[in-house]
C-alpha cells in the first residue's frame, strides 16, 4: 500500500477536477457547433449531398493529425500542450460559420476536426495519468462531463437559434468565452513533463499493437453509439408509426441515459472492475438491441435504445485507459485507439443508411446488436497491467512514497 501526503492527495483531486472542467469545455464546443450546421449550411450555400461531404472532413482532419499530440507533449509538457491545443479547437468554433462556400468549409472542418483530435488526444492521456495517480477509475466520470458540456453548448446554440441570432456572432463569442474558461481549466491539470534525453515520439506512426485490439472493442460500441444517435429517430417514426415528438424524445432520452451512466460509472468500474463493467455492459446493449429489433410499438423501441445507451457508455472511456497503460507511450496509444473510435463514429449512420436501403432499418440494427454481442467477447483485451512509473506530483516534483 502507497502512502501519499495529505498536501499530494488534495493536487491531485484539485487535477480531477480540473481535467474534467477541460472534458466540459472541449464538449461544449461540438455542442455549439451542431446546433448551427443549418444555418451554416445556408450561410455556405452547399446543397444536402455538399454538406454531408463537408461533415467529413471534421474526421479526416482529426485521424491525420491527432498522431501529432504525443509530438506536441513531448516537447511542451502535458500542461502547456494541452493549453495550446484546447485553445485551438475552441477558437476552430468560429471558423465554419465564416465560410462562404463549399471549398472554405471544408477546409475550415478539416481544421476544426485536427484541433478537436489533437486537444481529445492531450485530454484524454492527462485524464489517464491523473487516474493512474489517484488510484481509482475517473475515466468514465471525465466522458460523462463531456457529455455534459455538450448538453449545455447544445442548449445555448439553441436558443441562439431560436432568436435568430447570426451564428458568426454566437460561434465568435461562444468560442472567446470557451477559450477563456479552458485556459482558466487548464492551470489546474498535472503538469507532467518528459525525462530530460529522452527521445520525442515520432510524429507520424502506427499505434502499437495492444491499442489497435482495444480500439476494435471501442469500434463497436461508438458503431452502436453513432447508430443510435443518428437512427433512432427514424426508426422510430419509419419503422414502429411513432410520432415525430416521440421519435424526438428517444434521441434525446439516449443522449441523458450515456452521460448519466458515464458519470455514475466510475463507481461500478472500481467495485467490479473494467472487464466485468464492459462484459455486463455489453450483455445490456446486446438486450437492448433485440427489444429494438422485436418491438412491436415505440414504447418498447425507446426501452431497448436506453438499454444499448447504458450498455455502451462506459466502454470508449475504459478503452481509452486501457490504452494508456498498455505502452510506454500513452499518448500515441490513445491516438491509435481514437482513430479507430472516429473511423467508427464516420462510417456508422452511412453504413446503416445503406444497409436499410438494400433491406430494412430492422436488419441493420441487427448489425448494431450483433457488434454490442462483440463487447462481451472483447472486454478482456482490457485487462491491461498499469504501467509502472515514479509518482509525479501536479507540479511534476517527484512526490514520497513509501511502502509500509
Amino acid at each position: 500500500m502507497k502512502y501519499q501526503p495529505t498536501g499530494y492527495q488534495g493536487q491531485l483531486r484539485r487535477a480531477r477536477i480540473a481535467v474534467a472542467a477541460v472534458f466540459c469545455v472541449h464538449g461544449a464546443v461540438t455542442g455549439n457547433f451542431a446546433t448551427r450546421v443549418p444555418w451554416i449550411q445556408e450561410h455556405a450555400g452547399v446543397s444536402t449531398g455538399q454538406l454531408g461531404l463537408a461533415l467529413a472532413f471534421p474526421a479526416i482532419g482529426s485521424s491525420l493529425l491527432m498522431p501529432l499530440s504525443a509530438a506536441v507533449t513531448h516537447r511542451f509538457g502535458a500542461r502547456a500542450a494541452l493549453r495550446g491545443l484546447l485553445a485551438l479547437w475552441t477558437l476552430a468554433l468560429a471558423l465554419p460559420a465564416l465560410a462562404p462556400n463549399v471549398y472554405a468549409l471544408c477546409a475550415a472542418l478539416f481544421l476544426y476536426g485536427a484541433s478537436a483530435g489533437m486537444a481529445d488526444v492531450a485530454m484524454n492521456a492527462l485524464g489517464v495519468e491523473t487516474e493512474n495517480r489517484l488510484g481509482r477509475s475517473i475515466m468514465s466520470g471525465l466522458h460523462g462531463m463531456w457529455s455534459v458540456g455538450a448538453l449545455v453548448g447544445s442548449a445555448a446554440g439553441t436558443l441562439a437559434a431560436h432568436l435568430g441570432t447570426d451564428a458568426r456572432l454566437h460561434h465568435l463569442v461562444a468560442a472567446a468565452v470557451l477559450t477563456l474558461l479552458g485556459l482558466a481549466a487548464c492551470q489546474g491539470v498535472l503538469d507532467l513533463r518528459s525525462a530530460p534525453g529522452s527521445a520525442p515520439p515520432p510524429r507520424f506512426a502506427l499505434p502499437p499493437r495492444s491499442a489497435l485490439v482495444i480500439g476494435l472493442v471501442g469500434f463497436c460500441a461508438v458503431f452502436a453509439e453513432g447508430a443510435s444517435l443518428d437512427w433512432s429517430a427514424v426508426y422510430l417514426r419509419d419503422e414502429l408509426g411513432g410520432s415525430a415528438g416521440a421519435a424526438a424524445a428517444c434521441t434525446t432520452a439516449f443522449t441523458l441515459t450515456m452521460a448519466a451512466a458515464r458519470i455514475a460509472g466510475d463507481r461500478v468500474v472500481d467495485r467490479h472492475g473494467a472487464v466485468r463493467t464492459v462484459r455486463g455492459g455489453g450483455v445490456l446493449a446486446t438486450l437492448g438491441g433485440l427489444l429494438v429489433v422485436v418491438a412491436p410499438g415505440p414504447a418498447v423501441a425507446m426501452s431497448g435504445f436506453a438499454l444499448m445507451g447504458l450498455g455502451v457508455a462506459v466502454v470508449v472511456p475504459l478503452a481509452f485507459a486501457a490504452a494508456g497503460r498498455s505502452g510506454p507511450n500513452p499518448s500515441q496509444a490513445i491516438a491509435g485507439v481514437a482513430t479507430i473510435t472516429y473511423t467508427s463514429g464516420l462510417i456508422a449512420p452511412s453504413a446503416i443508411g445503406s444497409l436499410a436501403d438494400v433491406t430494412s432499418l430492422v436488419v441493420s440494427f441487427g448489425l448494431v446488436t450483433v457488434l454490442a454481442l462483440g463487447l462481451v467477447a472483447g472486454a478482456r483485451v482490457l485487462r491491461a497491467a498499469a504501467r509502472p512509473q515514479e509518482e509525479v506530483s501536479p507540479a511534476g516534483a517527484a512526490a514520497p512514497v513509501r511502502q509500509p
